[in-house]
């Protein structure tokens, strides 16, 4: 049975932080707007809400990076004025980022070090700086060396120091900004057992996620902010997951329900597949696989372990050093981007503003990017540009992207819409096989629902759909097959019903196959939930 009880509340709140009346304004729109917070001493206060509906912006202001154009936040009971993150780090908050703020070079006590004074200036007091560390790592059971380096650490070691820099500097409330991103299920279990010592210790936590059975299973309190304002607060007990969906998006969200299994012929084949990573590493390390029209196979593992520049092989953007990339029977191994697309490969990339869409231009020129050549589309040396206005206006309108006019410019559009434009320039046209790198990496539940019955649907038509995601739930609530990497190396693959997240997670940290599944019963129960196979996942 899988642990999500939550810690009381406590029974006489002391507020450690409280924001009142909070209002932030930028041109063209208000991000907050008459928003009340608090954080009370010993509790864990989840905060949830789509892209855009003003969580970053109020956190920025009780960290320094904003200023609120209205409104006061208090400290202890005491009104503070932050001008800076120096200011909030002073009086006692702390804020662990999304991507982590460390220098890869540095060892760990290094990192907690910098911008702190040293009795023997210029030096460093590193002793004195490990032993700390030390005895705060046994304190809230975060294993780390102080003089490793962060760059040889794993995802979840590094998390682990960005929560000892901020306990250093004697932070009494932190701001956990998606925690649990890239985590395996067993590093979120050692997380939440640490956050619940931190808040044995009257320490305050600020949990922002969009997984809401991680916020069921360790918050107290739970707020949703939409379209900027503070819909409302609640006690994490006795609320209903189906509650802060509606509060979050204002509408009911349907459960995933996977349609049964048609398999068809073998679209993509990978055999011996070898490649060298950005630093002339070998980063995939022989990796065999096949996707058949109709299924969806699944990749999963902690960052770093070869998934990106996998996708950037199969998608034609990485030259493999050995091996062979069959496509619907065409060897393409070597081919170029545009070969692979007249093989009819699509690719939603996992860098989206990076490798998915030129960010000055328009929504419709990025609509274009690869079809504006196309005889459809062209005229001798002249584009059809109403024709392509109105193919535009109907992928828009399909793919419900939101956007004021089709002439804005792609950087002024949320995560979820430009996900959702890059989805329907890839799918509109008609690929065989579609991979989809981490599709819904730092969008809404509302986006991540749209994007995710898209999926489906092209899996029912017999689209092969090779699906990239750090997100066991996602991987596990899409998937046929679920293979892991491990270190560049398919370790395991296995059909969604005969493993459990535990047993996953398991693989994921790089033991074999046939040893998690043989141990992963003996293991701790995690907080995060295993869900039945023959059950709809839900968001």
């Amino acid at each position: 049975m899988i642990a999500t009880t939550t810690p009381s509340p406590p029974q006489h709140r002391i507020s450690r932080v409280e924001m009142r009346g909070i209002t932030k304004r930028f041109p063209g729109v208000t991000a907050n707007a008459d928003v009340s917070f608090d954080v009370a001493a010993g509790e864990v206060h989840a905060l949830l809400g789509e892209n855009g509906a003003g969580k970053s912006t109020l956190m920025r202001m009780l960290y320094g990076l904003y200023r609120p154009d209205e409104g006061e936040i208090y400290v202890d009971g005491r009104q503070r004025v932050f001008r800076t993150p120096a200011d909030a780090i002073r009086a006692g908050i702390g804020m662990i980022h999304q991507h982590f703020m460390l220098v890869p070079k540095l060892t760990v006590a290094e990192n907690v070090a910098l911008g702190l004074k040293s009795s023997r200036e210029p030096l460093l007091d590193l002793d004195v700086v490990s032993a700390r560390l030390r005895g705060l790592s046994h304190a809230y059971g975060l294993k780390v060396d102080p003089s490793a380096t962060v760059s040889h650490l794993s995802v979840g070691e590094q998390q682990r120091v960005e929560i000892l820099k901020a306990l250093y500097r004697g932070a009494s409330l932190i701001i956990l900004d998606e925690p649990t991103a890239v985590l395996t299920p067993q590093e979120v279990n050692d997380l939440f057992t640490t956050l619940k010592r931190m808040v044995g210790e009257s320490h305050g936590l600020v949990f922002i996620s969009h997984k809401l059975h991680e916020v069921m299973a360790i918050s107290d309190r739970v707020s949703t902010l939409r379209d900027g304002r503070m819909i409302g607060t609640k006690p994490t007990k006795g609320v209903t997951r189906d509650e802060l969906v509606r509060m979050m998006v204002g509408r009911e969200v349907k459960p995933l329900v996977p349609q049964p299994l048609r398999q068809g012929g073998v679209r993509l084949k990978i055999k011996g597949l070898r490649a060298l990573g950005d630093r002339g590493i070998e980063v995939l390390r022989g990796v065999e696989l096949e996707v058949r029209g109709g299924e969806i196979v699944g990749i999963a593992g902690v960052s770093g372990n070869g998934q990106r520049e996998f996708a950037e092989c199969v998608a034609g953007l990485r030259k493999a050093t050995a091996g062979t990339i069959i496509i619907d029977g065409q060897d393409v191994t070597h081919a170029q981007p545009l070969k692979r697309m007249e093989a009819a490969v699509a690719y939603i990339p996992e860098e989206r503003m990076r490798d998915g869409v030129i960010e000055e231009f328009s929504v419709q020129e990025n609509l274009f990017l690869r079809d504006h050549a196309s005889p459809q589309y062209t005229r001798g040396i002249f584009l059809k540009i109403s024709k392509m206005r109105d193919h535009a206006r109907e992928l828009v309108n399909e793919f419900s992207v939101k956007t004021p006019r089709l002439d804005t410019p792609v950087k002024n559009l949320s995560g979820g819409n430009i996900q959702k434009l890059i989805m329907a320039r890839e799918l509109s046209r008609e690929p065989k096989l579609l991979i989809a790198a981490q599709p819904t990496r730092g969008v809404d539940i509302g986006a991540t629902e749209f994007i995710h019955q898209r999926l489906l649907e092209q899996r029912a038509v017999g689209k092969a759909i090779l699906l990239i995601s750090e997100d066991l739930d996602e991987i596990r609530a899409l998937s046929d097959r679920i293979a892991v990497m491990y270190e560049g190396r398919l370790i395991g693959i296995v059909e969604r019903d005969q493993a459990t997240v535990e047993e996953i997670g398991l693989i994921m940290a790089g033991i074999p196959m046939e040893e998690a599944m043989r141990h992963a019963a003996d293991r701790l129960p995690l907080f995060h939930p295993a869900h039945d196979a023959d059950e709809p996942v839900p968001y």
